[in-house]
């Protein structure tokens, strides 16, 4: 089993293989299925957004097996979102979890929209997303210029998983024991969908 650092060290070299073009392998070839049939022990969980450009394994260049990834726009922690994280910490022994937010982030681009122009005919399920992101952005809406759209978007998508962070950090009765013994390491990390990098930029 990885410890956490070892788990961080593994998702950024193979990151920079990403960028390089230097990836390794086959993501799942038949050896490996074979192998996984026996069981699971992915060394990291990521949570992340649906956003089709952000392949997860591609971007870390892990394979089957490797990552226990969750994912949901606007990389949110919600009831099954944490239980989620909660099964892979526990169960399979998965010692990092990283919520993965990324440049031009559609569902907070759709919730800061709705915050400056309210819209009535969202659907339920539209609104239960935005009103998920609404808490964790709303102060960046209020402290920064209207006008300045480039910077609210860049810091709402930081700010949104920083919030998510805290979330797994602090409402999980089962993570936040493991976090404060230093068994466990929940961050932060921004994907660049121009670069390809990921920048691990918030450990709380």
């Amino acid at each position: 089993m990885s410890t956490a650092e070892e788990a961080l060290e593994k998702l950024k070299s193979g990151n920079r293989r990403f960028v390089s073009g230097q990836r390794t392998g086959n993501l799942l070839d038949e050896k490996r299925r074979a192998v996984l049939i026996q069981g699971q022990a992915p060394f990291a969980v990521i949570l992340g957004c649906s956003d089709s450009r952000v392949p997860v394994e591609l971007v870390f260049d892990q394979g089957g097996g490797d990552l226990f990834v969750i994912r949901v726009a606007g990389n949110l922690v919600r009831q099954t979102q944490m239980g989620s994280v909660e099964f892979a910490v526990t169960v399979l022994g998965s010692r990092l979890v990283v919520v993965l937010g990324h440049t031009e982030c559609g569902a907070i681009k759709t919730t800061l929209d709705v915050i400056s122009n309210p819209v009535k005919d969202l659907t339920p399920g539209l609104n239960s997303l935005v009103d998920a992101i609404r808490p964790a952005i709303l102060p960046i809406v209020k402290s920064l210029p209207s006008s300045d759209e480039s910077t609210v978007m860049s810091q709402s998508i930081r700010k949104n998983v920083v919030y998510n962070v805290d979330k797994l950090k602090t409402e999980s009765t089962l993570l936040a024991p493991l976090c404060q013994s230093g068994e466990l390491m929940i961050v932060g990390a921004e994907y660049d969908l121009k670069s390809g990098e990921v920048d691990f930029f918030w450990k709380g």
